[in-house]
């Protein structure tokens, strides 16, 4: 029987965080979901959500769209049951049922931001964006968090992370694209030009394709 992750007492942990990384990947990384302190299921990320993690040894922050979430038992002989209870009746009769389930997601690695060049710079100093596989994912059991809508617009002003979700294997990678364009469409205050922009690139990079390229404009701006 696997045990639950021990959940440390973190009165200074940042609201954003929100997933510890369990299993770590050159392009993706599989993140377990913190409980949260009262009793209820952990805040599952969205799908297309942006989240970002660290390789503390070359200084790297990645970032990752989330693609798959799953809720499930700790215990992985015995699946969980029906009870026929609301949310609150859980938590009155069955309230040990919150510390044996487990919540986890998939996030495929769209890039990552590196330090400034050179010795001497602060942890503000202007980081360099880079929207490729990074050299290498983060570390195991380090933290995530989810993005900032700052830190995604930023990220984006760039469109090479649509040819990573693009060829992302074994996920809804066509709803993927779509999902995570209109969410930063709606970050960016329904900017048309950017939008424009985006279906241009997406037009170029599925031009042999164009049912898969209707098929996702069409999720977009339905």
């Amino acid at each position: 029987m696997r045990l639950p992750l021990p959940q440390f007492s973190t009165p200074d942990r940042q609201p954003n965080h929100i997933a510890e990384v369990i299993e770590t990947a050159t392009t993706e990384f599989l993140a377990q979901c913190l409980d949260p302190e009262d009793l209820s299921f952990p805040a599952m990320p969205p799908f297309g959500s942006w989240v970002r993690a660290s390789d503390e040894e070359s200084g790297n922050d990645i970032y990752a769209i989330v693609y798959h979430a799953t809720t499930s038992p700790i215990d992985s002989v015995h699946r969980a049951r029906a009870l026929g209870l609301s949310l609150e009746g859980l938590r009155e009769q069955q309230p040990q049922i919150f510390a044996m389930l487990k919540t986890e997601f998939r996030a495929a690695i769209v890039g990552f931001t590196a330090p400034p060049e050179g010795l001497n710079h602060s942890r503000s100093a202007v980081r360099r964006r880079r929207q490729y596989i990074p050299p290498r994912p983060p570390q195991i059991h380090q933290a995530v968090y989810l993005c900032t809508p700052l830190e995604i617009v930023e990220f984006t002003q760039e469109l090479d992370f649509l040819r990573t979700l693009l060829q992302l294997q074994g996920a809804p990678v066509d709803a993927l694209t779509a999902a995570t364009i209109r969410e930063i469409y709606q970050l960016r205050k329904l900017d048309r030009d950017w939008l424009v922009q985006a279906g241009r690139a997406l037009s170029l990079l599925l031009k042999d394709d164009y049912d898969r390229l209707r098929l996702i404009l069409r999720q977009i701006h339905p």
